[in-house]
């Protein structure tokens, strides 16, 4: 993949925004991808690279909208006869390049990662931010005294308690493990985050105690009722590791529970993205659809804006628009 790509998807990543990446796995001529070549799909839909010619385009664009919304890969194949490349496991469209040729592209969901947001620097806590981020979570340490010494690997340090709001578009796991110490603000902090997973690391009487001073300042009952204290599956845990081994537990045991609630096979995770509307077109001179976020070619006549797979068909319907009233809906041919 070229240099300018890899560095977009370092920046996506970072951002923590969705997008797929697009690569042309296997090419028969005339077409003019060749293997290896790469594109990125953000999720408002816009295009960068090259997959060859501009008519693969929307197909490859509306595909990838549709892996960014469900987290699922897929190979999708574009031939000029769709029926010899029925096979299990590809979806095929019709090829409308002038050039012909059949060209099979490789799509990959890049969403962000699940976020494991923990509370207190007890040895509980920095065992779980070291097993999180192990298992692949990004992880937040929040409390005022957190620090590399502490979290050496955890993605962002979280000094400011009060600052602590919901986070972006991929699910939070939160953990409060502050032992004693600051309790009622964290578990404070915790709520207000919103998080899909909510556990406390206390005895039955401490959290009672934590609960009845946060519904004293007007926390809602509701959100105290979804806590799960003492946090994690009962495993006979002890020492810090396996308690953070039976939270993480509990936790891709929720994880995975939604997941086959929702119908998406692991690994994908069933997580609300912000993911542009695949509104599409018909090109009324070839009949392919194009998905008009990122439609290139258009034009405006008969009353309407017209969408094109590209350059090609534009420019036949430019020389005889009247031709496809039909198509339009706008009555018949004069």
């Amino acid at each position: 993949m070229r240099a300018d790509l890899l560095i977009l998807c370092a920046d996506l990543v970072r951002r923590e925004e969705p997008f797929a990446l697009a690569t042309v796995v296997r090419r028969q001529p005339a077409s003019s991808s060749q293997q290896g070549d790469g594109a990125i799909v953000t999720a408002d839909g816009v295009f960068h690279g090259w997959l060859g010619g501009s008519c693969t385009q929307p197909t490859v664009v509306a595909e990838a909208l549709r892996a960014i919304a469900d987290g699922r890969p897929r190979l999708i194949a574009l031939s000029p006869d769709p029926k010899s490349e029925s096979r299990p496991g590809v979806l095929v469209f019709p090829m409308t390049c002038h050039s012909g040729g059949t060209v099979e592209i490789y799509l990959e969901p890049v969403l962000p990662a699940e976020r494991v947001l923990v509370f207190g620097v007890s040895p509980v806590a920095r065992a779980i931010a070291r097993q999180a981020k192990a298992m692949g979570f990004a992880v937040d340490a929040a409390d005022p005294e957190a620090d590399r010494n502490a979290f050496p690997d955890a993605d962002r340090l979280l000094t400011e308690l009060g600052a602590i709001a919901p986070g972006g578009p991929a699910k939070t796991w939160a953990v409060v493990a502050t032992m004693g110490e600051r309790d009622e603000e964290a578990l404070a902090a915790a709520v207000r985050a919103s998080p899909a997973y909510l556990g406390v690391v206390a005895s039955a009487k401490r959290y009672a105690q934590v609960r009845d001073a946060l519904l004293a300042r007007g926390t809602p009952a509701a959100a105290l009722d979804a806590v799960k204290s003492p946090a994690g599956l009962d495993i006979g845990a002890r020492t810090p590791e396996e308690i953070a081994v039976s939270i993480l537990a509990e936790i891709v045991q929720r994880r995975r529970a939604a997941a086959d609630a929702a119908g998406v096979p692991a690994p994908a995770r069933p997580t609300a993205l912000p993911v542009a509307a695949a509104r599409e077109e018909t090109d009324p001179v070839c009949g392919m659809k194009v998905a008009v976020v990122s439609a290139k070619h258009t034009t405006e006549a008969l009353g309407k804006t017209w969408y094109f797979c590209c350059g090609g068909c534009r420019e036949k319907f430019l020389a005889a628009p009247e031709r496809y009233r039909v198509q339009a809906g706008i009555g018949g041919m004069p």
